[in-house]
């Protein structure tokens, strides 16, 4: 097994009956909606693993990530402060998520992020697109 360093990003999870937990990583710039676009997805029943920074770690050619200690189970909800959050231990990444705030192309060319020397598949989105959370599922599905 390999750790590096905290990573930069916001993490939740789903459970899906044939496959289990899979998350994904949300990433962007400062005030892009990592945490906004991990409070819809909580909201429709995914769970939080790690917000703001999460530890990850390759091992088996897969990789996973939990919380730090000190911000397991809270997470920063703008204009509100930090909230409890029904939290998830170490779970496997399946998907990273890029948001950003200008347009995406409308059939981009697959696209993946390497953590720790694994690929990851990308999904770039705006975080604030009212479609934002189907748009993760969807394309957490499709893997």
């Amino acid at each position: 097994m390999t750790s590096r360093q905290p990573l930069h990003g916001t993490v939740a999870a789903l459970w899906t009956p044939r496959v289990g937990w899979r998350a994904v990583l949300i990433t962007g710039p400062a005030g892009a909606g990592k945490s906004d676009l991990a409070l819809r997805l909580i909201g429709r029943g995914w769970r939080l693993v790690a917000d703001d920074y999460a530890h990850v770690t390759a091992s088996g050619g897969v990789l996973y990530a939990v919380a730090p200690d000190t911000i397991t189970g809270r997470m920063e909800a703008r204009g509100v402060g930090i909230i409890p959050a029904c939290a998830r231990g170490s779970t496997r990444l399946s998907l990273a998520v890029e948001l950003t705030g200008g347009p995406v192309d409308r059939l981009p060319e697959a696209a993946e992020r390497r953590v720790e020397g694994v690929a990851l598949p990308v999904l770039r989105l705006n975080g604030f697109e009212a479609s934002a959370v189907e748009k993760v599922a969807a394309a957490l599905a499709r893997l």
